[in-house]
């Protein structure tokens, strides 16, 4: 008998494999295509610095992409081991789009990775180039892929139920299915951003540690126009998107709105304690008839309200409101301050230019260098725990999917498993400052910064 117990922890479990595993895609996706600016900016200017921070970048690149596989590869196991009904049911539809993830997208990156890690002075440079760009594009594709998946299970459609197992009828609508368009610029965008403070953070940190070398000063300008010119879009796709929830999954907005009762003139909470058992919200601060302005257009437009999503039998049939209630405001409040941190670094590359940054500044955006994680995982949660209790939904709820294991196994594992990541992520995070202090002590750039000869980036190896 599976005990809600077990089921629980099988959530918690994977929950935290998905986790740790989608911090490092969030970085390679967009990386990527930055490492291919840097090496057209270099293949059309002959300029060292290009070469020297696609060099460190791509450094960054192959330890985040090696920690994507293996976690990646890692989470595949669970649907096996934790949740085989999810396989057994709507495997027709989600193995194809697995394996058009790995044949499109993973092969891709494997067999021009080598090239573009190692081939930088020993292949022609029109190579170099063509394998970074697809490396680039492979990413992405996988990406597609993934998130073509991930969408189908919040708007299933082009399909049909026999005998309780979804069997495809419509390629093209489950590819496309509704949802899919705003969740895979949503992500690609919050890849972006990720890589944007990623770039100005390390890049801060190494001007705070006097490395004045030509290449920091124009990483660190990608960076801040990168972040102030994408920030406003994900703004605009997160509102494409949240109106495409409301339309298809009414129940999550009423969730991350922490909205009761369906009813019009609804506050935007900026801050409340949803009590689930009361069915109410306790110490509520709100700004009056701003949510139904926003999801309505209309300040008496009506939002629907939590408990129209309670059966007559007193089952809950909404996701659990807390988590989705402050996983959304703490997304949405790192999206403003990378609104605030972008845009006014980008007045201060304006008016004064790198060399002149207040070091206030420069601090402030080292500690944002890994915002971005913080901003994607918040998302995430509140995409993932407001599809609850639906695992598939309409079709498959999560109950019916868990394996019937005990307890204390999936205990045991989970332990095990949050420890290894934890240490991961220590690992990986101290990596990149160690990586970023030792280019900073490194010999600087000759006056002369013009790299002669031929295609080859001819930088040499720390």
């Amino acid at each position: 008998m599976v005990t809600m117990d077990t089921l629980l922890l099988s959530r918690i479990q994977f929950g935290a494999n998905i986790s740790f595993h989608i911090l490092f895609p969030t970085i390679t996706i967009a990386l990527g295509w930055v490492l291919l600016f840097f090496k057209l900016r270099f293949n059309a200017t002959r300029d060292r610095k290009w070469a020297e921070a696609y060099m460190f970048w791509v450094k960054v690149f192959a330890l985040t992409f090696a920690l994507g596989v293996v976690s990646g590869i890692t989470m595949s196991f669970q649907f096996g081991t934790n949740w085989p009904g999810f396989m057994e049911t709507v495997g027709n539809v989600a193995g194809p789009l697995l394996a058009y993830e790995v044949l499109t997208a993973f092969f891709l990156e494997a067999v021009f990775l080598g090239i573009m890690l190692f081939g930088a002075s020993r292949v022609p440079g029109w190579l170099h180039t063509l394998a970074t760009g697809l490396v680039a594009f492979g990413t992405t594709m996988s990406a597609f892929w993934i998130l073509v998946l991930n969408s189908w299970m919040h708007t299933p459609q082009g399909y049909e139920l026999r005998d309780g197992i979804v069997h495809a009828t419509d390629w093209w609508a489950i590819i496309f299915n509704p949802s899919m368009p705003y969740r895979l610029g949503h992500m690609l965008l919050a890849s972006g951003l990720t890589v944007a403070f990623l770039l100005a953070g390390i890049s801060a940190l190494r001007l705070l540690m006097n490395d004045r070398s030509a290449s920091v000063r124009s990483t660190f300008r990608v960076g801040v126009i990168l972040g102030a010119v994408l920030i406003p879009v994900q703004i605009l796709m997160g509102d494409m998107h949240g109106l495409n929830t409301l339309e298809h999954q009414p129940q999550k907005v009423a969730a991350m709105e922490g909205n009761w009762e369906t009813q019009g003139h609804v506050p935007l909470l900026l801050f409340a304690l949803p009590d689930e058992a009361a069915r109410t919200n306790h110490f509520e601060i709100g700004i009056p008839s701003l949510a139904s302005i926003i999801l309505k257009h209309d300040p008496a437009g009506i939002v629907p309200g939590l408990n129209d999503f309670v059966t007559a039998e007193g089952e809950v049939m909404h996701p659990p409101v807390a988590p989705v209630f402050w996983s959304f405001r703490i997304m949405v409040g790192v999206g403003m301050l990378m609104l605030l941190a972008s845009w006014t670094g980008a007045f201060l590359l304006w008016r004064r230019g790198v060399d002149a940054m207040p070091r206030l500044y420069l601090y402030g955006m080292s500690g944002l260098a890994f915002s971005g994680w913080i901003a994607t995982l918040a998302g995430w949660y509140t995409t993932e725990i407001g599809r609850q209790p639906w695992l598939v939904q309409g079709v498959l709820s999560t109950k019916a999917a868990v394996a019937d294991v005990p307890a204390p196994m999936v205990l045991t594992t989970l332990l095990v498993y949050l420890a290894v990541y934890a240490g991961l992520i220590l690992a990986y995070m101290g990596v990149i400052t160690y990586m970023a202090r030792k280019a900073a002590r490194g010999e600087p750039l000759p006056k002369d910064e013009r790299v002669k000869g031929g295609e080859a980036m001819a930088v040499p190896a720390e």
